[in-house]
């Protein structure tokens, strides 16, 4: 226990009146003499003792003064005074429980701003990805576009074969420049570890030349491919191979086939 906390005790009250056992009494006066502010408290409580009798009875004298308060502690022998209430400490701790409540609620509050920050990043960053997506999809569909209506491109339909009747798929071929483009749409997605090969071919004798494979079939939205140039094709041809494609058609898996 501090001074402070010794003073506001009331124990200072009871030794001026007296009513200390002899080892209460020793704890005061070794609690005196290591702390100047008891010692005046001490001093201020003896002080406004002897103001008040001299207030109150100014003629008695100091015998009969003594007699009666001696009479009075005898009959009243234990007096309960109630430590002196710190006001001030109180509002201390109101002035912190309404500081915390207020942090916490702007605490709170900030947190939910944040919460809703990082929502409308998360929805920006998403659009702009859509942005992105709609944007390479126009360009596709542009350049999809460019190639049905130039005039120069044959437009060859590339019908489903035994292996896969339903199958379709178009070739798009410029004499002039030999380029080709492949819309292979009406194809199915090719099972793991096979890849669609582009065949232009020469009818007569039979020559097959490989013109390019069809990759990341799945990824793509369009699925037009551009492939090889093709020199003086005759007819195109689709079939299945396995990953990396294969030096000549497996005729087995013939998917489409059309000619020019």
């Amino acid at each position: 226990m501090n001074s402070r906390e010794y003073i506001e005790s009331g124990i200072l009250e009871l030794y001026v009146f007296g009513t200390l056992t002899e080892q209460e009494n020793n704890k005061v006066l070794e609690m005196a003499k290591n702390h100047i502010d008891i010692q005046e408290e001490i001093k201020a409580i003896e002080n406004a003792v002897i103001n008040l009798s001299h207030s109150v009875a100014p003629h008695l004298s100091a015998t009969n003064y003594e007699k009666i308060r001696n009479q009075l502690l005898e009959k009243n022998r234990v007096i309960q005074l109630q430590p002196r209430k710190n006001y001030a400490q109180y509002m201390g701790w109101i002035a912190a429980a309404v500081f915390v409540l207020g942090f916490g609620i702007q605490l709170y509050k900030l947190n939910q701003s944040n919460t809703i920050i990082e929502s409308l990043s998360v929805d920006k960053s998403k659009m702009q990805e859509s942005i992105v997506e709609l944007e390479f999809q126009k360009q596709d569909a542009e350049k999809i576009l460019a190639i049905v209506r130039d005039n120069n491109n044959i437009q060859v339909a590339l019908a489903g074969q035994e292996v896969a009747p339903n199958a379709f798929a178009k070739a798009y071929y410029n004499k002039e420049t030999k380029e080709v483009y492949i819309d292979a749409a009406g194809l199915p997605i090719p099972p793991e570890g096979k890849v669609y090969q582009v065949w232009g071919l020469k009818l007569d004798p039979l020559t097959p030349q490989s013109i390019g494979l069809l990759d990341n079939f799945t990824a793509s939205n369009s699925k037009v491919f551009k492939v090889e140039k093709a020199e003086d094709a005759e007819a195109f041809g689709i079939t299945l191979e396995p990953a990396g494609g294969s030096v000549s058609p497996t005729l087995e898996q013939l998917y489409t086939l059309g000619k020019v």
